[in-house]
């Protein structure tokens, strides 16, 4: 695949360069973020490995920007390990949050794993309901004709569940999926992300007809007519 790295830290590009390279990847790297933007447009990536603090603008900027034009699978690379930071990361359209120092083998899996998900989604049906229906490939929740608002949290969570309509999806899952192994026990995260959906999907959020809860086990989307 095709991978644009992000970081002004000249030995991390070197050595991400040379370990890429060296498993067959093409490589362009960026030390800025407007260099990284241009060159999203330019090169089109496969997979976009992003560093936070980049000189010009926060990673952050980098990846609101990207997500008014692309859907290209952002991973972001850091040393800031604060919950707040990664969900504030993810909320904006990062795919994926992988702490520094960190194995290039488990990177590997998760570029691999980040590119599965955006073939599949490229492949995608859509999913319809009598009150909604999400267009799995176009990454968007249609309403009454009119597109329903979604950060890319609460669209991932969606995702899964659309994905594996009927079947139970354990807290444990979702929670790993979404946010990473490290909030496999953050159950609140989903309380809060669940109300949300429902609020914006659901005829009526206090009685679900589609996002169900199975108490202490997790959740199941119901394509109820």
């Amino acid at each position: 695949m095709r991978v644009l790295v992000v970081d002004d830290d000249i030995q991390i590009i070197r050595a991400m360069k040379i370990n890429l390279r060296a498993r067959g990847h093409d490589v362009d790297t960026a030390g800025e973020g407007a260099d990284a933007l241009r060159l999203a447009a330019e090169r089109h990536p496969d997979v976009v490995l992003l560093d936070l603090g980049l000189p010009d603008m926060e990673g952050l900027d980098v990846i609101r920007r990207l997500r008014g034009w692309s859907q290209v699978p952002i991973i972001v690379l850091s040393a800031r390990h604060s919950a707040g930071e990664k969900v504030r990361c993810l909320d904006s359209g990062a795919d994926d949050y992988v702490t520094k120092p960190f194995g290039m083998d488990e990177l590997l899996a998760r570029m691999r794993a980040a590119e599965r998900r955006s073939v599949r989604g490229e492949e995608a049906p859509v999913v319809r309901t009598a009150s909604f229906s999400i267009d799995l490939g176009a990454k968007r929740v249609l309403r009454d004709d009119e597109e329903v608002r979604l950060t890319p949290t609460e669209w991932h969570i969606l995702e899964i569940l659309a994905r594996n309509a009927g079947q139970l999806v354990s807290q444990r899952r979702l929670l790993h999926d979404v946010w990473g192994p490290a909030y496999q026990s953050e159950t609140n995260y989903l309380r809060v992300y669940m109300a949300q959906l429902r609020r914006k999907l659901e005829p009526d959020p206090g009685r679900p007809r589609y996002l169900i809860t199975e108490a202490g086990r997790g959740y199941r989307f119901e394509n109820t007519s």
